[in-house]
C-alpha cells in the first residue's frame, strides 16, 4: 500500500510499532489516498458484504443455468447431495463458493474480490466462517479489510489477474486473502494470518488459466470451490502454528516469476490447457453458433428503384 508500505514484512512492522490491528492501515489507505470516510467505508464494506451474502443464497434457492449449458445448477447439486464425501461443514463451504460463483456466470450480482473470476471464494469462506463461529458481521467486515491489504500487495508484487499471472494469480489471489481473512476472524496473531497467506499461495502455484470457450465457467467454477477449500486448510495450518518455511513476501514474489514465465496461451486465452480439449473445442463452436445473430439479407430489406 503506498500510503504506509509495499510488502507483508513493512504491514507487519508497522502494526508492530503502532500497536494497530492489520485492518488499521488498510483503512487509512482509503481515507487518504480515496478521499473518504470511516464511516463511508464501513458503511459500504457492510454493503458488499450484503451481496455477497445475497449471491450465496441466490446460487442455492434459484436456478443457476447458463447460457452455454455448462453451468446447471451444482451448488444446489453438491449440497443436496445423498451421499456425502465431506462434512457437513465442508459440504456447506463448498456448495457456498460454487452458488456465488454460478451467480456470476449467470450474469448476477457478485462483488469481484479480487476478479468476478474468483467471485465464490470470499463468501463461500467468510459466510461459512461467520455461522461456524458465530462470528459478529464487524468481525467479518474486518476480515475483509484484511483481505483488501493482502490484495493490495500481491496487486504490487505479481498481479490479481488471470490474463497476466494466470490462475494463481486469480483464484489464487481469492483463496490468500481468504485465508488471511479467516485466521484474522479467530484471533490469529500478524505471523499466522500472514503464514495462512504463504501457504496458500504454495498450494496455488502454478494453476494456469484455461477458461473453455472462453467464458469464465469452466473450469473457473470448480476452482472457486476447490480454492475455498485451500484457504480453509491453510488456515488451519497457519492458526495451528505450522511454518511456512518460505516467507509470504518471497511467496508472493515467486507468484510474479511464475506468472511471468508462463505461455500466454495458459493465461486466459483460451488457447491451451482444457480450453485446448476436443470438447472444449466442441462447446466453443457451439457457444459461438448460439451467439451469432443472423441477419436479414440486404436485399430483402430493400427497396426496388
Amino acid at each position: 500500500m503506498s500510503l504506509l508500505f509495499n510488502d507483508f514484512k513493512s504491514w507487519e512492522k508497522h502494526c508492530a510499532e503502532t500497536g494497530e490491528p492489520l485492518y488499521q492501515p488498510v483503512l487509512e489507505y482509503e481515507v487518504e489516498q480515496k478521499g473518504r470516510t470511516e464511516d463511508f467505508i464501513w458503511e459500504n464494506i457492510a454493503k458488499a458484504y450484503e451481496v455477497m451474502k445475497d449471491a450465496v443464497q441466490t446460487g442455492l434457492t434459484e436456478d443457476m443455468t447458463s447460457r452455454s449449458g455448462m453451468v446447471n445448477n451444482s451448488a444446489k447439486k453438491v449440497a443436496k447431495s445423498p451421499v456425502t464425501v465431506l462434512s457437513p461443514e465442508f459440504q456447506m463451504l463448498v456448495s457456498r463458493a460454487l452458488g456465488a460463483k454460478e451467480v456470476n456466470s449467470c450474469m448476477g450480482r457478485v462483488v469481484a474480490a479480487p476478479t468476478a473470476g474468483a467471485s465464490g471464494i470470499l463468501p463461500g469462506t467468510l459466510t461459512t466462517l461467520q455461522e461456524l463461529h458465530g462470528l459478529e458481521d464487524r468481525k467479518i467486515h474486518e476480515g475483509l479489510l484484511v483481505a483488501a491489504g493482502i490484495a493490495l500487495i500481491i496487486e504490487q508484487n505479481a498481479s490479481l489477474a488471470g490474463a497476466v499471472g494466470g490462475c494463481q494469480a486469480e483464484t489464487g489471489s481469492a483463496a490468500a486473502m481468504a485465508a488471511g481473512a479467516i485466521v484474522y476472524c479467530l484471533g490469529g496473531n500478524v505471523e499466522q494470518v500472514f503464514t495462512a497467506v504463504a501457504i496458500t499461495i504454495q498450494c496455488m502455484l502454478g494453476l494456469v488459466c484455461d477458461p473453455v470457450a472462453g467464458l469464465v465457467e469452466v473450469p473457473c467454477i470448480v476452482r472457486n470451490a476447490s480454492a475455498a477449500a485451500i484457504a480453509y486448510s491453510s488456515s488451519q495450518l497457519a492458526i495451528a502454528g505450522v511454518n511456512a518455511v518460505i516467507p509470504v513476501d518471497q511467496c508472493v514474489a515467486a507468484l510474479g516469476e511464475v506468472g511471468e514465465s508462463m505461455e500466454r496461451k495458459y493465461k486466459e486465452t483460451a488457447l491451451g490447457g482444457l480450453a485446448n480439449t476436443p470438447r472444449a473445442r466442441e462447446i466453443e463452436k457451439f457457444v459461438l453458433v448460439q451467439d451469432v445473430e443472423i441477419l436479414p439479407d440486404e436485399d430483402e430489406n430493400s427497396e426496388g428503384v
